[in-house]
């Protein structure tokens, strides 16, 4: 996420947990996280230095933070439309259960100050997802229709994500200065993907044994039509949980000079 006045807290805690603040007033900052001030000449490392002293917390969560235990992350819901091509699905994914999130490597910061954008480079070994779903469609000219449990084990997971944002007037606090994300691209590249679908076809077993088996022979072409519109739908969600979060803090709480 990103801006001129960038904080890593926040931002990490909210991609790996996927979880808001609530409390009306400006929660305090626990002492292990480290802020990074916007005038260090050592600012990306500051942040990646940050990210580390931060990870150990989100697999418990952080009480005081209201940020619960981000093992595993639970993200309510996720709708995708891919309407043309090879691959045309509707699908919906509810009650997200993700475990594996926290073991992600923060490989790379780079903050432009100027043009408040960051980028981050990320490297995650393992995600193992479970949810519920609904889908209909077609993928490579076969028919695929099903509501059940659908599992993925995804590795090798590198994400590139790049983020604008800009300074804001709250006037529901004295018109202090806050931070907000305009825009968030996500870009990822997966290694290596297995998934089963459960009742397929109306719980036909024969048709959803050979679609389960098409999908994991078939997993790279399907990931990459099915790509731009999933990246589409995590930007979407993730911004509006960076939004949420950085409301709860004045800049100069999270970006001190």
């Amino acid at each position: 996420m990103t801006c001129r006045y960038f904080t890593v807290f926040p931002f990490i805690a909210l991609v790996i947990c996927g979880r808001l603040l609530d409390a009306k007033s400006h929660p305090k900052i626990p002492d292990f996280l480290k802020i990074c001030h916007r005038s260090d000449p050592n600012l990306n490392e500051c942040i990646r230095t940050s990210v580390e002293a931060l990870r150990p917390h989100l697999r418990e969560g952080i009480p005081l933070l209201n940020i619960p235990a981000c093992e595993p992350l639970h993200v309510p819901q996720v709708e995708i439309s891919q309407g043309s091509g090879p691959v045309a699905v509707r699908s919906t994914y509810t009650d997200i259960q993700v475990s594996g999130a926290t073991d992600f490597l923060l490989k790379a910061v780079k903050v432009d100050l100027e043009k408040e954008r960051t980028k981050l480079k990320i490297f995650l070994p393992r995600l193992e997802m479970v949810a519920n779903y609904t889908m209909d469609g077609r993928i490579l000219m076969l028919p695929i229709t099903g509501e059940g449990k659908g599992y993925g084990n995804y590795t090798d997971i590198n994400a590139i994500v790049t983020t604008q944002g800009e300074d804001y007037a709250n006037s529901k606090d004295g018109n202090k200065t806050y931070f907000r994300v305009t825009d968030f691209f996500v870009d990822f590249n997966v290694g290596h993907a297995t998934i089963h679908l459960d009742n397929l076809f109306n719980g036909d077993e024969t048709l959803a044994d050979a679609m389960n088996v098409f999908l994991n022979d078939n997993w790279k072409t399907v990931a990459a039509e099915m790509k731009p519109a999933l990246e589409d739908a995590v930007a979407e969600l993730f911004m509006d949980f960076a939004n949420r979060i950085y409301a709860k803090f004045p800049k100069d709480v999270l970006f001190p000079k």
